[in-house]
């Protein structure tokens, strides 16, 4: 029937509309909000494990009888265990699948979450929670492998971002929970609360995930494996956002494994319950990852990266008044630039590499919890030798490290500008 017809008006010379053949995931399209959901509830899982004992150090080194520097290894420990094994998972989610990795990974991570209450020395649970960690290898380069496979191309930041969120909401829930359920019952009901629940989080995980509609399975060979990691190691870009990764996880590892132990001294005293509770600062990091992608829209990846920094830096410098609304204050800066910046620059890896996305992921995702530890690590060895200016000194060089090398990467970018094209 044609238009005059039905009483239609068509517009002479007016082309015919273009069909959209683009099957991938866009927000208000069928399946998005599950997949959102679903990856935001695998985010909240992995954080919430992940630093399930961070805001319980002081009670483990009090049960323990040692030291924050070796209480820390609860947390560095898991982050360390990620770290090695994030390549070698993302090897896998190449081969068998995305969604079946990811499943695995939480599957494995919530049982072994719920042998750590029972931990019969600090050792054991430095074990359990390496093994822990390892197996949590398997989420985030999966997860943003996945994103970048399945979700169209101009929505992959804000879906980044969003799952980044689900990381930010699981630290913080893991922490409030922890504090005030160890207040009443001791740090190993806490860890076993939450424990309980991740599986909830993982078994909705599994059941809302919508199957992949755009994965490949690739290759085991460790040929073609290690040829992919190489390019991804030669390329200069990505390069420096593995280690604008690292940096960022550096200052937060640092800050927030040692923030307890300064609140529980003189001239805070705080209860562990009311410790817990400083961790709701974590919502913003909600927000500021939720927002990266407007960010990068108005501000360039750069742009972005510097004020990240900024933020970072003036939250590490106010938190050292001596009165708790500073220190509050200057969290909550923390917080909302190291999201920012770790959701921008994982972002910016996924659109960088052009094959080999797990592996990109991976290779950042390492970098990352490689920081993590040595955060953890390094900042509490700092609080042990100069208080809390000494894990803030190392949060400030951090900080410099990323602003030099997105620096770099401005210079960088203008000199290939200049540069005369060449066919």
């Amino acid at each position: 029937m044609s238009p005059a017809d039905t009483g239609a008006s068509t517009a002479v010379g007016a082309a015919p509309a273009v069909p959209d053949t683009d099957s991938r995931l866009a927000p208000g399209g069928p399946g998005y909000r599950r997949m959102s959901l679903a990856l935001f509830l695998a985010g909240v899982a992995t954080f919430a494990l992940l630093y399930s004992t961070q805001a319980l150090l002081p009670l483990i080194s009090g049960e323990f009888g040692v030291a924050a520097s070796a209480a820390s290894w609860t947390v560095a420990g898991a982050t360390g265990g990620l770290a090695v094994f994030v390549l070698p998972m993302s090897a896998l989610s190449e081969r068998f699948g995305r969604r079946t990795v990811m499943t695995g990974s939480l599957a494995v991570a919530v049982t072994v979450g719920l042998l750590v209450p029972f931990a019969p020395s600090l050792t054991a649970l430095v074990v359990l929670r390496a093994v822990q960690g390892a197996a949590l290898a398997g989420l985030p380069a999966s997860a943003t492998a996945y994103l970048a496979e399945e979700v169209r191309p101009k929505a992959l930041v804000t879906a980044i971002g969003l799952f980044v969120a689900g990381n930010s909401v699981g630290g913080m829930s893991g922490r409030v929970i922890t504090g005030w359920v160890a207040q009443a019952w001791g740090w190993r009901v806490a860890v076993a609360v939450i424990g309980v629940i991740a599986v909830v989080c993982a078994v909705a995980f599994r059941l809302l995930l919508p199957a992949p509609r755009h994965f490949r399975a690739g290759s085991l060979r460790p040929r073609i494996l290690a040829r992919t990691v190489g390019d991804h190691a030669r390329d200069p870009l990505l390069r420096r956002l593995f280690a604008i990764g690292a940096l960022f996880m550096t200052v937060f590892g640092g800050v927030y494994t040692v923030i307890g132990y300064r609140l529980t001294e003189a001239p805070f005293s705080l209860p562990q319950g009311f410790i817990g509770s400083v961790f709701l600062v974590y919502l913003v990091g909600t927000v500021s990852a939720s927002a990266a992608g407007r960010l990068v829209g108005r501000l360039g990846r750069r742009g972005a990266l510097y004020l990240a920094g900024g933020t970072t830096a003036a939250g590490l410098l106010l938190s050292l008044l001596g009165s708790l609304l500073p220190v509050l204050l200057g969290l909550v800066l923390i917080t909302a630039g190291f999201f920012a910046g770790h959701a921008v620059a994982s972002s910016a890896v996924s659109r960088t590499a052009a094959h080999g996305r797990a592996q990109a992921a991976a290779l950042y995702q390492s970098a990352y919890y490689i920081g993590s530890s040595a955060g953890s690590t390094v900042g509490a060895v700092a609080f042990h030798a100069a208080g809390w200016a000494g894990t803030v000194g190392v949060g400030l060089l951090a900080v410099l490290g990323v602003v030099t090398i997105t620096l770099f990467g401005s210079r960088a970018a203008r000199v290939a500008a200049r540069q005369p094209f060449t066919a």
